[in-house]
């Protein structure tokens, strides 16, 4: 798992947004537990089936960037076809020529409100106060959504 003990994400104080950090031994793994932080602002994820697979494939210049552009493509999904997901696969994230490219399965099922906690709606993602850094144990993603 994680640096921090068996802990995949943390949500941080703040004032009228979201905030967390998410946690890996990889970065493909950082960005899985960056989704399922982002998911439990929004569903209790604990609810939600992985019956609907999809694949992504995400083209970013850069890292911060491609974190940014990994969660909103979520968002978008979330909010176009109304399923909620919480199975997070990211198969690779690599760096090819001046780009870094990201290769992902996502698993969840169509919203029920009856069967799902919804929580708070998460109305984008914001490079304001956006990391991503490898340090000795891993990878730390921190990331601020608005709400």
């Amino acid at each position: 798992m994680s640096h921090h003990g068996n802990q995949r994400y943390e949500f941080l104080e703040h004032t009228a947004d979201a905030q967390f950090r998410a946690y890996g031994n990889t970065l493909e793994e950082a960005f899985e537990n960056a989704a399922l932080a982002m998911f439990n602002v929004m569903v209790n994820t604990g609810n939600v089936s992985d019956i609907i697979s999809e694949s992504i494939d995400i083209e970013s210049p850069d890292l911060d960037t491609l974190l940014v552009d990994w969660l909103s493509e979520l968002l978008y999904l979330f909010d176009v076809n109304q399923v909620v997901y919480s199975k997070f696969d990211v198969d690779s994230i690599k760096k090819q020529g001046n780009k870094y490219l990201l290769s992902a399965r996502i698993f969840g099922e169509i919203l029920d409100l009856e069967k799902h906690e919804v929580d708070t709606e998460v109305k984008a993602v914001t490079y304001n106060q956006l990391e991503v850094k490898e340090g000795p144990n891993g990878w730390t993603l921190q990331v601020l959504v608005d709400i």
